[in-house]
């Protein structure tokens, strides 16, 4: 007789057919040895077998469905509801209700244990298809009755009305998808949540968690919103944290699953310590490695046992300009219709979960009641999502939740659907008026009244990176290791670094936007004109950040030197100096006129807390001494800029700050880059600007070479980020040189960024082959 039941020990990710999405990979990391509740699978020949003792429903079913009209919501929920009632008039077979109790009591052993009864469709958690709650779970249920009676409850919810719908749009068919059902030890969760080991919204590699007290349902739900806690994958540092107010959670209680309130002390602080965390990162890393793509986890912790109790693969990454998308053609007409105004006011912010912008007439749904008055193009604005929604979701151009966060109903499904969502916002219910016209940006989190203008630039950028002839890009980008990003000064200069493909920007200039403004700015703050001086310092980095989020924006403060600031109006001033370039400038000038600089940190603060441009990150030049950058911090937080909060680095241009390298590291900085112009001429005692020694600069000296290599070690040592900015930085044998030291990054003058990745491709494919010959000869 076939096999009924298995235990996870028996089953892979290869046995989806059989044990569905969720029992394979549940299965599979059994065997990895990755911390998972033990458990088995009721399999998908016990759902052919029910249904086979019982043709009669079996035909019934196909019958209902072929009357239902997906679109009409009432029709929808009434004709499903039939379906499920039929499935669960009849009685479970014998053969298959006495397997299910046989495995049971053989993992419970002497006493009947609390367990998960979850559905594991065949069609879902695979690498093309993502089932967002579309079956039903059911969470402490004790005793062999009640959980073969949960068996059938999961076997029915496969034809809930969101599921149809889902199954219908995603051309699945309806008799041939089949239900496996997961029996696994239930978890008594203090804080759990899902985890991704990339971005799913902007596939950057970064790991995501998310967590909340209790038990995960109300975190995937959307009923609260969790903390959120990102992590370097290169470092395992982490790198930012978002801390939430919980005032409920949903917990075993008295021997049932039950929402209580959470005591007033606990709800806004860190929901899962700084170890746990580092720790639960870990472990994605081994199912990521594993399983050799981005993966979506859940997990929870109980007893400071950290499980893993579901994993699939991120379905919904998408390359903005890359990948094989069709660029639809639009008139000048349309294109002028489309666009709106290019005033932008903010009036709320949330969690941008999916990427996309979009307008429409606000459409505040307080209950499912209200889902039939959605129309095509409307946004969406609720409370929180859930999976009965999910017809009306498809009509709407965008959606905005009061509660939720990266991994909630309403974020995966509109991911799925290509939408932009906010989540998290607290109060749009509240604060958007119902029939009012807003825009909403999906990636930033932001939401704006009216119509807004898309920038010519994004657009630009979208199609030139988007159309091949046909309309479809039709060349893969080179993969590589090694951060190939480039050396910008302007916006339109950022543009171009997007369609050369470049991984961010590893030098942004100050100097060229403090020329631009025309005015000295410390006469600007003599006459009272610092907000226009912040303003203005904003403007010129919100171009590059804007077009590069979320690639990293190094922003390098100011570095223009006594002879250049003298040119400025109000710079008459400004003191002789025999050599500008060895003078007074840099951060040792910064930190004379600590003004300018928190000028530059408040632009920052601000771009980063209020336009959720958090790619910005700041580098101090000419710096040679620990103490500078411990003052340039504490500058940073008087403005409310937190360093340990962002990339906060320093340029390695001086031999002072190669040789004390350690020391820096100690006082706390996140990367540095070298700026090998200046690194040059100081160690090899040259005037780079000097004609008659320019036959002896030479960037690759074996003492510039040895404090490049030495300052590279002491780094990843301590994992900090290494980064080139120089002119080298373009110089493909220099690069070579760099990529074999370890270098994290380099950064490149735009014209020479394809030319730079091919070389770094090339050098990690030499290295890695002679790798592979070391260890086969070994």
């Amino acid at each position: 007789m076939e096999k009924l039941v298995n235990f996870f020990d028996e089953v892979g990710k290869e046995d989806v057919p059989l044990v569905g999405g969720k029992g394979a990979n549940l299965g599979e990391m059994f065997g990895a040895k990755i911390p998972v509740p033990e458990g088995f699978v009721v399999n998908v020949n016990a759902y052919k077998n029910f249904l086979n003792a019982n043709p009669e429903i079996k035909e019934e079913i196909s019958k209902i469905l072929a009357e239902t009209d997906i679109h009409n919501t009432d029709i929808l929920e009434t004709n499903t509801k039939k379906i499920r009632e039929l499935m669960m008039s009849v009685k479970m077979p014998e053969e298959i209700s006495n397997e299910i109790k046989k495995a049971y009591h053989k993992m419970c052993g002497q006493n009947d244990a609390f367990v998960a009864v979850r559905s594991s469709a065949t069609a879902e958690d695979l690498a093309e298809a993502s089932f967002a709650g579309q079956q039903d779970t059911y969470l402490n249920i004790i005793g062999d009755n009640n959980v073969v009676y949960n068996v059938q409850k999961c076997w029915a919810s496969l034809f809930t009305g969101r599921a149809t719908f889902y199954r219908t749009e995603q051309k699945f068919d309806h008799m041939q998808t089949y239900l496996a059902v997961v029996v696994q030890r239930m978890i008594n969760s203090q804080v759990s949540g899902v985890m991704f080991t990339a971005s799913p919204v902007t596939g950057e590699d970064v790991i995501i968690i998310e967590g909340a007290y209790g038990l995960g349902e109300f975190v995937v739900g959307g009923v609260v919103t969790p903390d959120t806690y990102l992590v370097d994958k290169k470092t395992m540092n982490i790198t930012d944290k978002k801390i939430s107010v919980q005032k409920i959670g949903l917990v075993k209680k008295d021997g049932v699953t039950k929402q209580v309130d959470i005591n007033e002390i606990y709800q806004n602080v860190q929901k899962f310590s700084d170890d746990k965390i580092k720790k639960l990162a870990d472990v994605g890393m081994l199912i990521e490695k594993h399983y050799g793509k981005p993966m979506d986890i859940e997990w929870c912790e109980e007893d400071e046992k950290i499980y893993a109790v579901q994993a699939r693969p991120i379905t919904t990454i998408k390359k903005e300009g890359v990948g094989m998308e069709k660029v639809k053609e639009e008139t000048d007409e349309e294109t002028k219709t489309k666009e709106g105004t290019s005033e932008k006011k903010v009036i709320l912010t949330g969690f941008g979960v999916s990427v996309g912008i979009a307008s429409g007439i606000v459409n505040i749904v307080h209950d499912i009641s209200n889902l039939s008055k959605i129309k095509p193009g409307d946004v969406l604005v609720t409370r929180m999502t859930t999976p009965d929604m999910v017809p009306a979701m498809k009509k709407a151009a965008a959606i905005i939740t009061d509660e939720g966060g990266m991994t909630c109903h309403a974020a995966i499904v509109a991911r799925e659907l290509g939408i932009p969502c906010i989540v998290g916002t607290k109060t749009a219910t509240k604060e958007i008026t119902d029939g009012s016209i807003v825009t909403v940006d999906g990636k930033k989190g932001l939401v704006y009244a009216g119509k807004i203008k898309i920038e010519e630039a994004k657009k630009k950028i979208e199609k030139e990176s988007a159309r091949q002839p046909g309309g479809y890009v039709v060349t893969a980008p080179i993969i590589t290791s090694t951060e190939i990003k480039g050396n910008v000064d302007f916006g339109n200069v950022a543009e171009k670094a997007v369609l050369a493909g470049a991984d961010g920007v590893g030098l942004l200039r100050s100097e060229h936007m403090f020329l631009e403004i025309g005015e000295h700015p410390k006469k600007l703050i003599r006459e009272n004109r610092r907000e226009e001086l912040i303003t203005k310092i904003m403007n010129g980095i919100r171009d590059v950040a804007d077009v590069m989020h979320p690639r990293p924006v190094w922003y390098r403060t100011l570095d223009l030197k006594t002879d250049e600031f003298k040119g400025l109006t109000g710079g008459e001033d400004e003191p002789v100096e025999a050599n500008p370039m060895i003078g007074w400038r840099g951060i040792r000038r910064s930190l004379d006129e600590v003004e300018v600089l928190k000028c530059e940190f408040e632009a920052i603060r601000r771009l980063r807390e209020e336009e959720r441009l958090t790619n910005i990150g700041v580098m101090l030049p000419m710096i040679q001494h620990p103490s500078e950058l411990r003052k340039a911090k504490e500058l940073a937080l008087e403005v409310g800029l937190d360093p340990e909060k962002m990339d906060f680095g320093i340029m390695v241009e001086i031999p002072a700050a190669a040789l004390i390298i350690d020391d820096f590291i100690k006082e706390g900085i996140s990367f540095i880059s070298f700026g090998t112009n200046d690194l040059t001429q100081f160690a090899l005692a040259l005037d780079r600007n000097s004609a008659h020694v320019a036959k002896l600069y030479n960037e690759q000296h074996p003492a510039v070479l040895k404090l490049i290599d030495m300052v590279i070690k002491a780094c990843k040592k301590n994992n900090v980020k290494t980064s080139i900015c120089g002119q080298a930085g373009s110089d493909p044998k220099m690069v070579e040189k760099l990529i074999i030291m370890g270098i994290d990054s380099v950064s490149a003058n735009i014209d020479a960024i394809e030319t730079i990745r091919k070389v770094a491709a090339r050098v990690e494919s030499k290295l890695l082959l002679e790798s592979a010959r070391k260890n086969f000869k070994d």
